[in-house]
């Protein structure tokens, strides 16, 4: 591999993109306050907390998990590791900025994944959900991802809006 394996026009593209719309994530979540952050403002009450940290599973289990074929470490023997449970809503206790800080740091460790990774390349690992078909390349698992976060940077930006009536935050 090369030092930069993504060098085409339409590999960056598709990389400029991911980073804008993790940006537009954090831009929106920016100066809520706490109480805001852990509150959930539509019927299905999934918290900004819970998206944000979410966002950061995602970038893991995609990035790290599927793309290099790493395993999730173990809990600690205190601790039960919750089965994943997609009709759950997304909530959690943490503090916003330890959310932050494990959001930016998965996109980093994600970042480093592609930095070396061609986007052609045939993922290491699985995502393993039955009746799924697994990504045939990495330019798969980045446009998922860019769906992903766009997705959901919507509903942060509609749950700002209710919140405090911001709106028109992110780079657009």
């Amino acid at each position: 591999m090369t030092s930069n394996p993504n060098e085409t026009a339409g590999d960056q593209a598709l990389l400029t993109f991911l980073a804008a719309q993790r940006d537009a994530v954090l831009s929106i979540v920016a100066g809520l306050d706490e109480d805001s952050w852990h509150r959930p403002v539509v019927p299905s009450g999934w918290t900004p907390a819970g998206l944000v940290e979410h966002l950061g599973g995602a970038e893991w289990h995609w990035f790290q998990g599927v793309v290099t074929g790493a395993q999730p470490e173990p809990p600690p023997e205190d601790e039960e590791l919750t089965p994943y449970d997609p009709t759950a809503a997304f909530v959690s206790d943490l503090p916003s900025a330890e959310i932050i800080a494990f959001y930016r740091n998965q996109c980093a460790q994600s970042d480093a994944v592609l930095a070396a990774t061609a986007l052609s390349a045939q993922p290491r690992g699985k995502h393993g959900v039955p009746g799924q078909d697994e990504p045939p390349d990495v330019r798969w698992v980045v446009l998922h991802m860019i769906e992903e976060t766009a997705r959901h940077a919507g509903h942060l930006d509609i749950a700002r809006e209710l919140m405090d009536g911001q709106t028109g935050l992110g780079p657009r």
